[in-house]
């Protein structure tokens, strides 16, 4: 079926999703979101919200009693009691938790693949929750509560899509499950017309989800504890349940984590640990058992540790590989070999034959305005893969330069009075302060793109030998390339 007469775009979906598919949640939460912290009208807004929904009321006082919560002897036996032990903004995000959790999850027309995809996606917003909340616990209880809400609803477009259910639902799964996962913001966009991000940012205005999940969709890379948190315990979280699992880049986010926290990877390990043990006694408090096994799996932190890209393997230059490799180019310009081909003896001889701990294959938009890694190999490729993107037409940069010269650069001292023009902030994080190498991919006379090489994770050093061995290298894959255009 064409998809082509579904797509409606980010307004239409977050008008339907609210009026039509969840009016109940969205009245709720709008309600919810009025409370005033010192206003006494406050519970009765607090009481009609739930009043009449007794499985929602026993849900919170389950959860208001829990040993997560519920820190002194006594028992609360109503919601009212609970606000005014807990605080209004902990029992109004009880609320909303609650709620959520059962229009999303109790959906009974979902088809099997559907469903399965969706308790997937609510699993690991439930553990991105309690790992934000658990990354800021020297910070206020007030901002603790309204980050895990917001890392929780961070990808409510997405939950709240498909528990919907129905033809486009069953549709789209199925698309996305017989697709390249690179490819699914595009098969997204083809079906709605937007993507999930843009449909939660929808969402959290039209409801008014408040300040911190708005600007955590909007900026996610400003460095402030509250959305920094938010960020990296989703992609934390999202890491531990993807398959096939990366451990290497896994254990990034992880180390970004500590770092951020001030504390060992080790002992932010245990955390996370002990913050997966409460996530399964706090589902079950919400009666969403259903969840538990669908939460990320601490299995992979050991594996995590294993890959830790502190010990990374140094590759030595081989020449033994560098001379296998260069003749492998020269049979591949004889036999005018494809572009796949050529660049994957390229990158693999630059990699192990020259000794370098990252190598990429960064193509440029048709537009030629943004450059963006296509092919990497080595360590900590998932980070640059999916982050590093060189707008060229924003400034000077040494990416620019290399193209526009046509010549192989090496950036032997990124932050010298030589290049630091020519390095903006994004380049110096996604490169390495050691020094990267530079070189156009050239076909039929027209630049498509660099090779790229650095030593980022063991900081060695690059010498003017290796980048003269990377010269060759990309000389005689651009032989290879021209020789396959003429095919």
């Amino acid at each position: 079926m064409k998809a082509a007469n579904q797509v409606k775009g980010a307004d239409y979906w977050t008008k339907r999703i609210s009026e039509q598919e969840m009016p109940a949640l969205c009245s709720t939460v709008k309600s919810l979101e009025k409370l005033a912290k010192d206003d006494v009208s406050s519970l009765a807004i607090l009481g009609r919200s739930v009043m009449h929904d007794n499985a929602l009321t026993s849900r919170i006082l389950r959860v208001a009693n829990s040993a997560i919560y519920n820190k002194g002897t006594s028992l609360v036996t109503t919601v009212s009691r609970a606000a005014v032990v807990l605080g209004f903004d902990t029992i109004r995000n009880i609320c909303i938790t609650a709620k959520l959790l059962s229009s999303l999850l109790e959906n009974k027309g979902l088809s099997e693949p559907v469903y399965h995809r969706l308790l997937t996606l609510m699993g690991r917003a439930f553990q991105a929750a309690m790992l934000a909340k658990m990354m800021l616990k020297d910070h206020d209880e007030e901002l603790q509560e309204e980050v895990f809400i917001a890392a929780l609803l961070y990808h409510i477009g997405e939950s709240a899509f498909w528990s919907m259910g129905g033809d486009i639902t069953e549709q789209l799964d199925h698309r996305l499950s017989d697709s390249d996962s690179k490819e699914a913001n595009a098969i997204v966009r083809e079906y709605l017309g937007t993507s999930f991000a843009q449909l939660s940012v929808g969402i959290a205005r039209s409801w008014g989800l408040g300040e911190v999940l708005v600007k955590s969709l909007s900026n996610p890379d400003e460095r402030t504890p509250e959305i920094r948190s938010i960020f990296l315990a989703n992609k934390i979280s999202e890491m531990m349940v993807a398959e096939p699992s990366d451990p290497v880049a896994l254990n990034h986010r992880i180390k970004q984590a500590a770092d951020m926290l001030g504390i060992e990877v080790d002992e932010f390990k245990g955390q996370m640990i002990r913050c997966s043990y409460a996530t399964k006694k706090l589902a079950i408090s919400y009666g969403a058992k259903v969840l538990v096994e669908f939460l990320p799996s601490t299995e992979l932190l050991t594996l995590a540790y294993e890959e830790d890209t502190n010990k990374v393997v140094v590759r030595e230059p081989n020449v033994t590989q560098q001379l296998k490799k260069l003749r492998e180019l020269t049979d591949c310009a004889i036999s005018k070999a494809n572009f796949n081909e050529v660049i994957t003896v390229t990158i693999d001889g630059v990699l192990n034959g020259i000794g370098m701990d990252r190598c990429a294959v960064m193509l440029l938009s048709p537009n030629r305005k943004r450059l963006q890694p296509r092919v990497v190999i080595g360590d900590n490729t998932d980070v640059m893969k999916n982050e590093f993107i060189v707008e060229l037409h924003l400034s000077k940069t040494v990416f620019s330069e290399s193209i526009e010269l046509r010549k192989a650069l090496f950036i032997d001292h990124p932050m010298s009075d030589k290049w630091r023009l020519y390095m903006d902030k994004e380049l110096v994080e996604h490169t390495s302060k050691t020094g990267f190498m530079l070189a156009p991919l050239i076909i039929d006379n027209k630049v498509i793109g660099l090779l790229y090489a650095d030593r980022h994770c063991s900081d060695r050093a690059i010498s003017s030998d290796d980048f003269e061995l990377f010269t060759h290298f990309s000389q005689l894959t651009n032989v290879c390339l021209s020789a396959s255009v003429g095919h």
